[in-house]
C-alpha cells in the first residue's frame, strides 16, 4: 500500500494538466456535468417526494393489521367493503380492536378566499386514537361535536390567515372564542375548523381534514355507514401480528384483503412506483439526464483526445502501453465527475427549498440520494471516457507523422 501511494505521488498528473490547460473547455465540461446532476437531483427529489408524501398517512396509521378492499389502488382511491368484516375480525384470537376508517376526496372552499380546492377528508372514531399523530389524539374531543374538523396546517395553498386565526382561538379561553371560529363550506354544508395538526400535502390531495365518523357521513350523505374504506386492527400485546394476519386471511371472506401495517405501506408505495405514470416519468427524466451527461462529457473528452492525438502517439512510440494512455483519459473523466458534482449538488439545495415552499411537498436533500447521484456521475463520466478512448486504442504512431 505504501509503495502504491509513493508511486502515485511520483506520477505526473497528466489528466489534470490537460484539463486545466484549456480552462474554457474545462468550465464548459463542468457546467454540463453540473447541469446533468441538477436534473438528476430534481427528478430523484420529486420522485422521493412522491413516495414520501403519499405514504405519510399510511405510516401514521395506529394499526398492526389493515383490512382493505381488493379493488383498492392507493389511499386516495380506496374502494369500500362491508363493516361486518370488522365484527368478524374481532372474533379471531389475538385481535384486541378493529376500527373503521373512512376516506374520500372532496372539494371545499378556502376559508379566506372561498376558492375551491381538492382535499382529503378522513372519518374516524373520535373515542379511539387510530392515528400515530399526537396533535390529533390530543384534540379528538373537539371533533366529537357535529361538523367540527381538524385541519392540516401543512396543506398546499395560502392558509396563513386562517391558521393564525385558529391558533389564536386555541390559546384563548374566553367567551369570544366562539365568535372567532374559522368556518368554511363543504358540499353546501358549513363546517368549523376546531384545531390544527401537521402531516403534509401529497400528489393526490392538497391537504387533509380529520372528522368524526358521524361528521364524515353527514358530508357524504350518499355513503353507506356500513361500507368502510379501511379496517384498522390492533393485536393484543403478546400476539404476533403476522400470525394473527394469517388467521384473519383464513377466517374472513375473499372480499377483503388482509395486510400487516408494513405490507400496507409497501402496497401504497408499490402503486406509485409501478402503476402510477408519475413515478415512471420521474424515472425516465433521471435516465434522460444521465444520457445528456454522457453526451456532454463524451464531446469534451473526445475533443481533448483528438487535440492531443499526436502527443498520445508519441507516448506510444516511446513504449507506453495503451493502458497508460487509457488511464490518462479515465483520470480526466473522474476529475470532471468530482468537480462537476460539487456545483451539481449545491444548486439543488436551493431549488429543493424553492420547490418545497411552492408545492408543500417533502423535498429535501438526503445523503443516500447524494451518494446515488455521485455514483451515477462517476458512471456517466466513465462511460464517456470509455467511448472517447476507442479512437486512441486504434491509433498507429506511424500514421500520426
Amino acid at each position: 500500500m505504501i509503495g502504491l501511494i509513493k508511486q502515485l505521488q511520483r506520477r505526473t498528473p497528466l489528466g489534470w494538466l490537460q484539463l486545466s490547460h484549456e480552462k474554457s473547455r474545462l468550465l464548459v465540461a463542468l457546467s454540463g456535468i453540473a447541469f446533468a446532476d441538477v436534473l438528476m437531483f430534481m427528478q430523484l427529489g420529486f420522485q422521493s417526494a412522491l413516495y414520501d408524501s403519499n405514504t405519510k398517512l399510511s405510516r401514521s396509521l395506529n394499526a398492526d393489521i389493515v383490512l382493505v378492499s381488493p379493488q383498492a389502488r392507493n389511499t386516495q382511491n380506496l374502494s369500500t367493503f362491508s363493516r361486518r368484516r370488522l365484527f368478524q375480525a374481532r372474533d379471531v384470537v389475538g385481535v384486541e380492536s378493529a376500527e373503521a376508517f373512512y376516506s374520500n376526496i372532496i372539494t371545499w372552499k378556502h376559508p379566506d378566499t372561498r376558492k375551491e380546492a381538492s382535499i382529503q377528508v378522513l372519518g374516524l372514531n373520535p373515542d379511539e386514537p387510530i392515528l400515530n399523530l399526537p396533535e390529533v389524539n390530543q384534540q379528538l374531543d373537539k371533533i366529537q361535536l357535529p361538523d367540527q374538523v381538524l385541519f392540516d396546517r401543512n396543506s398546499r395553498g395560502d392558509y396563513q390567515q386562517a391558521i393564525a386565526q385558529i391558533e389564536q382561538n386555541q390559546t384563548e379561553q374566553n367567551q369570544t372564542e366562539q365568535l372567532q371560529t374559522v368556518t368554511t363550506e363543504v358540499e353546501r354544508r358549513t363546517i368549523a375548523i376546531a384545531g390544527l395538526f401537521s402531516l403534509g400535502a401529497s400528489f393526490g390531495a392538497d391537504g387533509i381534514l380529520i372528522a368524526s365518523d358521524q361528521t364524515f357521513l353527514r358530508l357524504f350523505p350518499r355513503r353507506d355507514a356500513g361500507s368502510v374504506n379501511l379496517g384498522l386492527i390492533r393485536v393484543e400485546p403478546n400476539a404476533n401480528p403476522e400470525q394473527v394476519a394469517t388467521a384473519l386471511k383464513t377466517h374472513l371472506p375473499d372480499d377483503v384483503r388482509v395486510l400487516t401495517h408494513a405490507e400496507y405501506i409497501e402496497f401504497e408505495e408499490s402503486y406509485w412506483k409501478k402503476e402510477s405514470p408519475i413515478g415512471f416519468i420521474f424515472g425516465l427524466g433521471t435516465g434522460m439526464a444521465f444520457v445528456v451527461g454522457v453526451v456532454i462529457v463524451y464531446q469534451v473528452l473526445s475533443t481533448d483526445v483528438n487535440a492531443h492525438m499526436k502527443e498520445y502517439a508519441t507516448f506510444k512510440a516511446m513504449g507506453y502501453r495503451n493502458q497508460y494512455l487509457l488511464a490518462v483519459v479515465f483520470e480526466e473523466a473522474l476529475i470532471l465527475a468530482c468537480l462537476g458534482f460539487i456545483p451539481g449538488m449545491v444548486l439543488p439545495l436551493g431549488l429543493y427549498q424553492l420547490a418545497a415552499n411552492a408545492t408543500a411537498l417533502p423535498i429535501v436533500m438526503k445523503l443516500s440520494r447524494a451518494l446515488t447521484v455521485l455514483l451515477l456521475t462517476v458512471a456517466m463520466c466513465s462511460i464517456s471516457g470509455a467511448i472517447a478512448t476507442r479512437k486512441l486504442q486504434s491509433a498507429d504512431p506511424a500514421d500520426m507523422f
